[in-house]
């Protein structure tokens, strides 16, 4: 099945709403959250609850057609066309184009669904997802970092004991930087009930082939949220330190098999996450891209400066030059993403993909964002206009859902076909 550049149906339907959403909701009070770090902007997530409700989309997170026993529908399946991980990038373009930073409050479960979408068995997944479109908005993280354990998961730290008199998993450890770790545990009385995905150790001299994920509601006994911090960036959004001191959970709070077997299938459904995460998070950011690049574009013609596309290099001006190369690394970027979600739609192992578009966004991104402050000179560089804001949320593409440098060696490996202890 060969790719589509035509904007499929679902995509075109929603994008008046986004853009709407976006300019009226987002775009407007850019400023407002970006000084207030960490106030929550409750009209937006509640009218981003009702809107996906609305439209039956509990979360921003792709979905499997279930039968009536939460199975996945295999006739339905075959006729629905494979475009959901498309649908939510364009989505999530869009919504960054507004504000990306309060893109990541919208409201829905964020890492910790796409970790139980990756890992989780049809039950769990009908019930841990189910929750999104209740009454009310609800979110969920994913632990993975630590202290002494970033971009190098094996050295993972948190562990997992079976309580064999109870039947329960201890979980003791402690996790740093979770996106949106605070609202997902943190009982505020207008959210639901949230959880968070850890990946802890069941064994920790087996390396990765012991690390397993379990899914912590909120309101369990020992997590506790212990520091947010203060970023250069999403200022909206919150990133978390959250502790866990015997903090029980049930058995069945393993994603995957109960069944505990010392193989890599934990880490495997890990990176099966990022695999289909990455490339959203790429798009993320692309939207702070163009929302920089196209308000160069208006302050440019604001000034009499057009762009003429079409002629040769040699004829246009360096400001037109710059301008041209920015749009190319936008398109080629947006392509690459569109790639690694088409292949994710389609179940086409896409981890060299989904790296690539990821390194590339994260380029891209900084690039043009830089390039813009830089080419409106003072302007760019006061707080008057959103240039300098678009510029700080950037960075961060490069950085979370696995550093630009973790992620050319996931495309080193996979281009050379070595493994981890080969190239590191």
């Amino acid at each position: 099945m060969p790719i589509e550049f035509e904007s499929p149906k679902p995509i075109v339907q929603t994008q008046f709403v986004l853009k709407t959403v976006a300019e009226e909701m987002m775009r407007s009070k850019s400023r407002y959250f970006d000084e207030h770090e960490h106030e929550i902007p409750w009209d937006y997530i509640e009218f981003m609850h009702t809107a996906m409700k609305a439209m039956g989309v509990g979360s921003l997170a792709p979905k499997e057609k279930r039968d009536g026993n939460g199975h996945e529908g295999e006739e339905k399946k075959e006729k629905r066309p494979p475009i959901a991980y498309q649908v939510l990038a364009a989505q999530i373009e869009a919504l960054a184009w507004g504000d990306v930073g309060m893109y990541l409050v919208t409201p829905g479960g964020g890492l910790g669904a796409a970790a139980v979408q990756a890992a989780g068995t049809p039950e769990q997944k009908a019930k841990f997802l189910a929750r999104f479109g209740e009454e009310k908005p609800t979110f969920a993280a994913m632990c993975m970092t630590e202290a002494g354990a970033g971009s190098d998961t094996a050295s993972i730290r948190t562990r997992a004991v079976l309580d064999e008199k109870t039947n329960e998993w201890v979980l003791n450890g402690e996790k740093i930087f979770v996106t949106a770790g605070d609202k997902s545990l943190t009982e505020y009385e207008k959210l639901g009930k949230g959880f968070v995905v850890v990946w802890a150790s069941i064994d920790p001299s087996a390396g990765r082939a012991g690390m397993r994920a379990f899914v912590v509601e909120a309101g369990t006994p020992g997590v506790k949220v212990t520091k947010l911090e203060h970023k250069l960036g999403i200022r909206v959004s919150d990133t978390a330190s959250i502790s866990l001191v015997d903090a029980r959970v049930p058995f069945d709070h393993i994603l995957g098999s109960p069944t505990v077997e010392k193989t890599t299938t934990g880490f495997k459904g890990a990176m099966a996450t990022f695999d289909a995460t990455r490339p959203l998070v790429a798009a993320s950011g692309l939207g702070v891209a163009r929302a920089a690049l196209e308000f160069l574009k208006e302050k440019l013609a604001e000034n009499g400066i057009q762009i003429r596309y079409g002629l040769p290099r040699q004829k246009l001006t360096n400001i037109e030059r710059e301008v041209i190369d920015m749009d190319i690394m936008l398109k080629s970027a947006w392509l690459m993403t569109i790639k690694a979600v088409w292949m994710a739609d389609n179940k086409k192992p896409n981890a060299l993909e989904s790296s690539m578009s990821k390194v590339k966004a994260g380029d891209v991104t900084t690039k043009i964002t830089q390039k813009v402050v830089e080419i409106l000179g003072p302007l760019g560089y006061s707080r008057e206009f959103l240039a300098e804001k678009w510029f700080r949320d950037a960075k961060i593409t490069d950085i979370y859902e696995g550093t630009g440098q973790i992620n050319r060696l996931v495309v080193a490996r996979q281009i050379l076909e070595y493994s981890g202890k080969d190239l590191r």
